[in-house]
């Protein structure tokens, strides 16, 4: 049936909440009612009729034609008319003769949005829609059906939305634009969101920990932190993730894959968030400010760990003997001194340390950089703390006293280990006997002992030790030195421990006791041998 194009506005109506009076002339008007004519004679005067719109109308589409039961005098008859397909509106009458029109379903499929009702059903995934075409569309996915395709890059999408949307990354289109700081999207979607950062707006809670989110993909990512769901895993290293983006950004390792360059020195990222952190080294700029003193940081991570400084927390604790650190790299440090770990090597003389700066300093040593050097002993030394330290040698002087039983130390490292006795403590553990050691250096003497190390050789004889000290006194032997001379007779020995029991000749001092018969002997060997005649008493 031939009809006239129908002229819509619906945002006038929306705007102004007026009753629009449309009219339409049907030029077959008399061939629609012919047969009712046949019948019945009817009131000339119904040649229009209104449409009352309540709410708004979204969108129109083109007219189409529909059955309709009207009710003339008292029978009700069917004719078809021409009327406009309105999508999501809230209520249209058809005021002839007070006829309701059966477009009121769109009203039912409405309403399902304030009730929730879903009665389309997803038969793979069990997923509900309100509406039929939305369970069309989302079916596309489990089939892989992609209709719309991109004419530059090929890529398809299942949906004409996604795709214009795609087509923007292209014309470079951004049509939505923030009206707080005039940032501009390509989608409306994204300004919705972006707005959020200006309101604080964050509509999205976790119900186990009661944490906000801007996004819903940002709270669903979040919930596998508690359920410890992971569905993005790694085909390389079989590593696994709960956000296909950090799988992503994962891959970049495999691949060696840096997309991000920096416009000043070309120097690249494989993440965009260290390209910014980056150029904060080319800028100066400094966000990150304390409160307490005004020191800036680069990044929010420095600013973490400086305010300990103030607030005194320290939150790394060590295993071993509950020592607490402000920094992870510190504790890292610090169990070197559990494990003895050395692992700074000298290329030159393969010596080993445990400290990055003792290992510079050593290195000075080979390039003969010795600038400070004793005014008494001409001994040179490559820091200026280590010849302070060794003034002490020539003054006597011990800064550092022990407060249980007041013995001064030249070096505080010495006290430290000093102090052990008092506490009894012995962080220094063998791992293969379990025996402990107050000092890390009685951890490595000890270990040789395991291993048969005996690193110190005699020049002389060729006769090894496991200590340098031990060296030192065998090398006495060769020399004829005998350092230690008693105060009383002037006779000298090559070992402190041979003077001692010397001194005891002139003491009368005899520490050595048998339990048996109560007789008291100066030197241990004396005893030893005493002990034998009571295991060898013969009873006839």
């Amino acid at each position: 049936m031939a009809m006239n194009e129908v002229s819509y506005d619906p945002f006038s109506v929306l705007q102004k909440s007026m009753v629009v009076n449309i009219e339409r002339k049907v030029k077959h008007e008399n061939e629609m009612y012919e047969e009712i004519l046949h019948t019945r004679e009817i009131d000339n005067s119904v040649k229009k009729y209104e449409i009352i719109k309540e709410e708004k109308h979204k969108t129109e589409e083109p007219m189409q034609i529909q059955d309709v039961d009207m009710e003339i005098g008292e029978e009700k008859v069917k004719y078809e008319e021409p009327l406009v397909e309105i999508k999501e509106f809230h209520h249209v009458k058809h005021q002839i003769r007070h006829i309701e029109c059966s477009l009121n379903n769109d009203l039912k499929i409405h309403m399902r949005t304030h009730t929730g009702e879903k009665t389309y059903q997803c038969s793979i995934c069990d997923k509900a829609y309100s509406q039929k075409d939305n369970l069309i569309l989302h079916q596309q996915q489990h089939t892989g059906e992609r209709s719309y395709q991109c004419s530059q890059c090929n890529k398809a999408f299942s949906q004409s939305c996604n795709l214009i949307s795609h087509q923007r990354i292209h014309n470079g289109e951004k049509p939505y634009q923030c009206s707080q700081c005039d940032k501009d999207f390509s989608h409306s979607s994204h300004l919705k969101i972006h707005m959020r950062n200006h309101y604080g707006e964050k509509p999205y809670q976790c119900s186990q920990c009661n944490k906000t989110f801007k996004e819903k993909r940002s709270l669903i990512t979040h919930h596998r932190v508690h359920n410890g769901e992971k569905p993005y895993q790694c085909s390389q290293c079989d590593q696994a993730f709960s956000c296909s983006n950090y799988l992503k950004i994962h891959m970049r390792k495999h691949t060696g894959e840096k997309p991000f360059q920096c416009s000043q020195c070309a120097k690249s990222f494989s993440q965009s968030s260290y390209l910014k952190i980056h150029m904060r080294i080319h800028t100066g700029e400094k966000p990150y400010q304390c409160s307490q003193c005004d020191k800036a940081f680069s990044r929010s991570n420095y600013l973490k760990i400086h305010m300990r400084n103030h607030t005194g927390e320290k939150p790394y604790q060590c295993s071993v003997c509950d020592k607490s650190f402000s920094h992870t790299c510190y504790l890292k440090i610090h169990m070197r001194i559990h494990t003895c770990e050395k692992s700074y090597k000298c290329s030159q003389c393969n010596k080993t340390f445990t400290y990055k700066s003792n290992f510079l300093t050593h290195q000075r040593t080979h390039a003969g950089g010795k600038p400070y050097q004793c005014s008494i002993c001409v001994k040179a030394f490559t820091q200026i703390n280590n010849l302070q330290i060794h003034m002490r040698t020539h003054t006597g002087e011990k800064p550092y006293h022990c407060s249980q039983c007041n013995e001064a130390f030249s070096v505080k490292s010495s006290l430290i280990c000093h102090q052990r006795i008092h506490t009894g403590e012995r962080p220094y553990q063998c791992s293969q006997c379990y025996k402990a050691f107050s000092d890390c250096s009685n951890l490595k003497i000890h270990m040789r002992k395991h291993t048969g190390e005996k690193p110190y050789q005699c020049s002389q004889c060729n006769k090894a030790f496991s200590v340098s000290h031990s060296l030192k006194i065998h090398m006495r032997i060769h020399t004829g030195e005998k350092p230690y001379q008693c105060s009383q007779c002037n006779k000298s020995f090559s070992h402190k421990y041979y003077l001692k029991i010397h001194m005891r000749i002139h003491t009368g001092e005899k520490s050595y006791k048998c339990s048996q018969c109560n007789k008291t002997f100066a030197q241990r060997g004396n005893l030893i041998t005493h002990q034998r005649t009571h295991a060898e008493k013969k009873p006839y």
